[in-house]
C-alpha cells in the first residue's frame, strides 16, 4: 500500500512510522544476466547456472548491487509525495548484504522513516530499507537511504 503525503512538509509526521511492504517480485536469471552484462560483473556465482549448482549457494545468486538497486524504485511504491518538483536519491548512509538472494526467489522492500530534516531548498528523509528474501530469516540487503524532496 502506498502512503500519500500532500507536500514535503507533511513528511515529518512519518518519523518513526513503517511504510509497509511492497508486493513480492521474482528475481530472474535474465535480470541477473542483464545486470552482469551492464556492470561487467559476470562472475560465475551470478551467471553460470551449471557451475553455481556445485557452488556455495547451490545455484546462482543476484549481485548485491542488483539487490541494492531495487531500493529506489520499490521505495517509490511505498511513498508518494504530492506538490514536489523532484525527488533526488541523495545517497546511502549504510548498506549491508546479510544473505544471498537466490535466483528464482521473490523479494520485497519494507521501509520505515528514521528521520526528516529541513535543508536549504528541500526536505530530507532518511529511511531504513530492508530487502526481504522469500523463505530466508535474513534480509538480502539492509540500507539507510537518503532522499531529498524539492517543492
Amino acid at each position: 500500500m502506498t502512503t500519500v503525503i500532500d507536500s514535503p512538509d507533511g513528511l515529518v509526521a512519518l518519523v518513526g512510522s513503517s511504510l509497509g511492504a511492497t508486493p513480492w517480485q521474482t528475481i530472474s536469471q535474465e535480470d541477473v544476466n542483464t545486470f552482469g552484462a551492464v556492470t561487467g560483473d559476470e562472475q560465475w556465482i551470478h551467471v553460470d547456472s551449471e557451475r553455481a549448482q556445485a557452488g556455495p549457494f547451490g545455484g546462482t545468486i543476484a549481485h548485491g548491487y542488483l539487490t541494492l538497486s531495487l531500493v529506489g524504485p520499490l521505495f517509490a511504491e511505498l511513498l508518494r509525495v504530492r506538490e514536489v518538483s523532484m525527488v533526488v536519491n541523495y545517497g546511502l548512509e549504510k548498506v549491508r548484504f546479510p544473505a544471498p538472494v537466490p535466483v528464482g526467489k521473490q523479494v520485497r522492500l519494507t521501509a520505515s522513516v528514521a528521520e526528516v530534516t529541513e535543508i536549504k531548498g528541500a526536505i530530507q528523509l532518511v529511511a531504513d530499507a530492508i530487502i526481504e528474501v522469500e523463505g530466508s530469516t535474513k534480509p538480502g540487503c539492509v540500507a539507510r537511504a537518503v532522499y531529498r524532496f524539492f517543492p
